[in-house]
């Protein structure tokens, strides 16, 4: 029968044994209190962070019916855009005006705002909003609107909201990939038999400019990696002689100097960007898309594709004479289209070395590493030895 063995008085620890457990006790105490404040500290400053962060996260002011008349009509004047988010000109006005509201959030005396009208439709229906967007400017101390009318730029709405604002605040401008042409380059860069070149003629005051400003930019920026296009403008209000040489009476005035003809040709066509990128490709020979990257026709030259479907279908025998007639055919070619020879008979000779699965998993390779992040001239590259390559998949 077992025992139940019952610790009396007389079998407690020693006494310096039982200080030392509760001081040990006590010291855990202490730690843990210790680590609870700590991370409530640091659990509050995270906390803040994130307000802090989604409340600087948008420079522009959202605005509804709860808040519209506590932020505009009071101490400030207000600037505010009345937009649907599935309006495409709303959308392609975003970009610009983030970068207005950017610049003037510092700028105590100034609101930039903006009112989703699909959510606020009394709101804009109050301030006669009829159409997307609609941009208002609201003086200091009146809810009594004026509408914007000018061009829809970073650019033009900090011009017209300094004037009316009394303020001096400018926006901050990323390098331009347009090259500006004066008297004493134009000849160089213009009339260069090597280049395709499209010239701008515009004046300073010209609204019609202003407002083609930002898609000549993105015309620059897609042909910048391209050698042989340059997209240049000249100021013909300040160098009007220029501009009379190549009678230059209206702005903006567009010309192209192809590598064929240096005296000009009018550019007639439309001003969207797709226009001058099909414009360019059709002149000048590239392959570039509206955002500069090369399309699946970069590199590829008829003739070689012909000779490579024969290297293709030919015995181990005839292989090797068509492979001659291919570099026969590249000595012939000159420019660009002499650099993209050399990457067919590469891949010509890889072909036959490596036999047919080559191609196919050469392309499989190349895809991956354009998947990832690199320079744009790598992808160019890249993507020219992927496009030839599919010749011989």
């Amino acid at each position: 029968m077992g025992r139940t063995l019952t610790l009396c008085s007389s079998h407690r620890l020693p006494r310096h044994r039982r200080d030392v457990i509760v001081k040990l006790k006590s010291g855990r105490r202490k730690k843990m209190e210790k680590y609870q404040i700590w991370s409530r500290i640091a659990l509050a400053a995270f906390a803040f962070a994130l307000l802090f962060l989604s409340a600087s996260a948008d420079d522009v002011v959202v605005l509804s019916e709860d808040n519209f008349e506590k932020e505009v009509g009071q101490d400030r004047g207000a600037l505010v855009e009345f937009y649907a988010p599935w309006c495409g000109h709303c959308k392609k006005l975003a970009p610009e005006y983030e970068k207005l509201g950017s610049s003037f959030k510092k700028a105590k005396s100034i609101l930039i705002g903006k009112v989703d009208c699909d959510e606020h439709k009394s709101l804009c229906s109050k301030y006669g909003v009829s159409g997307y967007p609609t941009i208002q400017w609201f003086p200091k101390g009146t809810l009594e609107p004026r509408k914007y009318e000018g061009p829809r730029t970073a650019e033009s709405l900090a011009e017209f909201v300094n004037t009316e604002g009394g303020t001096n605040v400018k926006i901050a401008t990323a390098p331009s990939n347009v090259v500006v042409l004066t008297p004493e380059n134009f000849n160089e860069i213009v009339l260069d038999e090597s280049k395709d070149v499209l010239v701008e003629f515009y004046a300073p005051w010209c609204g019609h400019c202003k407002s083609l400003a930002p898609t000549y930019e993105k015309v620059a920026t897609a042909f910048r990696l391209e050698e042989d296009v340059v997209i240049a403008n000249l100021d013909a209000d300040k160098y009007r002689d220029l501009a009379e040489k190549y009678d230059v009476s209206g702005f903006p005035t567009l010309k192209f100097f192809p590598k064929s003809n240096k005296a000009g040709e009018d550019y007639g066509g439309g001003r969207d960007l797709d226009d001058f990128v099909a414009f360019i490709n059709e002149k000048s020979g590239a392959s570039r898309d509206a955002k500069g990257q090369l399309t699946s026709q970069a590199g590829i030259v008829e003739s070689l594709d012909v000779l490579v479907k024969e290297l293709v279908a030919a015995s181990d025998e005839e292989k090797k004479s068509t492979l001659t007639r291919m570099e026969e055919e590249v000595e012939k070619l000159k420019g660009s289209a002499s650099r993209y020879g050399k990457i067919y008979l590469k891949a010509a000779k890889n072909y036959m070395e490596k036999g047919s699965d080559y191609a196919k998993n050469e392309i499989q390779r190349l895809q991956r590493i354009l998947d990832k992040s690199i320079s744009p001239a790598k992808a160019d590259e890249l993507t020219l030895k992927k496009n030839i390559l599919s010749t011989y998949a």
